[in-house]
């Protein structure tokens, strides 16, 4: 049975080859391939091909497991094992030569359902920053092979919140009432555009919480056991767990304060909102 260590080294250097080949595109000139959900969903031709050259080193390591990536078509192994991959989480950043995007890489066993599934290693590297966040289940969370933590005892008023909007204007509309009403509520609200990297903001104390609803499971997969391992509470509305109705990410008793100031804001702004994205 391989150990957790070499899953992790095969998520790093899987991450780190994606990366520099993404970062090479971005320097050459990025081009837009196709929109997806509406035109404002893109990906890249750099999208397409990150994600073949991650999909193909991790068929040579690790032939035996199942695929599930943002691009392609997903595969099942006979391992009970899937790797879940975004190429670049971030592409209008990507786009745009904002500088906030990353590769990110984990490994679930189970169903590739983040209801369900057990997720054993991430990673998600940040090619601009050269910052390469890793965890493995049980092991702690680390930022360039430092360990990392969220940041603890915030209160509400003094803590600094990340979010992140749809593709849909119908449902940006929603999500900036619900925001409009937070603002006045904490320190400030960041909207950075890549939940991988906000997530591992949270576990870094970079962000005191991250929420988002409408998260695919290659946005959340990495990034959620880093910022787990790092100390943070991550899950959804009443004791269920993370998935595309909701992500919560902070330390426990700062989810635990925030966690019914959301529940009433989405009842009130986002109540009939059942679109995935």
């Amino acid at each position: 049975m391989t150990a957790p260590a070499e899953f992790l080294d095969i998520a790093r250097q899987a991450a780190l080859r994606g990366g520099e080949l993404a970062l090479r595109r971005r320097r050459e000139g990025v081009q837009v391939a196709a929109s997806k959900s509406t035109p404002e969903d893109i990906v890249t031709h750099a999208d397409r091909e990150t994600e073949e050259l991650i999909r193909d080193f991790l068929a040579d390591a690790r032939p035996d497991d199942g695929f599930l990536g943002e691009e392609s078509e997903a595969s099942t192994g006979s391992s009970g094992l899937t790797w879940v991959v975004d190429p670049i989480d971030g592409t209008v950043n990507f786009l745009y030569g904002i500088p906030f995007w990353a590769v990110s890489i984990a490994l679930v066993e189970g169903d590739p359902d983040p209801a369900t599934w057990n997720t054993l290693v991430g990673a998600v590297f940040s090619p601009t920053a050269d910052e390469m966040y890793t965890a493995a289940a049980g092991g702690g969370a680390f930022l360039n092979g430092r360990a990392i933590a969220v940041n603890q005892g915030v209160q509400l008023p003094l803590a600094l919140v990340g979010t992140g909007f749809s593709y849909s204007a119908q449902r940006r509309v929603r999500q900036a009432d619900v925001v409009s009403s937070l603002v006045g509520r904490v320190r400030d609200i960041r909207r950075l555009g890549a939940a991988s990297l906000d997530l591992c903001a949270v576990a870094a104390g970079r962000l005191d919480l991250f929420y988002e609803r409408g998260l695919n499971p290659w946005d959340l997969a990495a990034g959620a056991l880093v910022a787990r391992e790092a100390g943070a509470k991550v899950g959804g509305f009443d004791g269920r767990r993370e998935g595309s109705d909701l992500l919560i990410a902070a330390a426990p008793d700062l989810y635990g304060t925030m966690e019914p100031v959301l529940a009433g804001l989405f009842r009130t702004f986002m109540e009939d909102d059942d679109d995935t994205e």
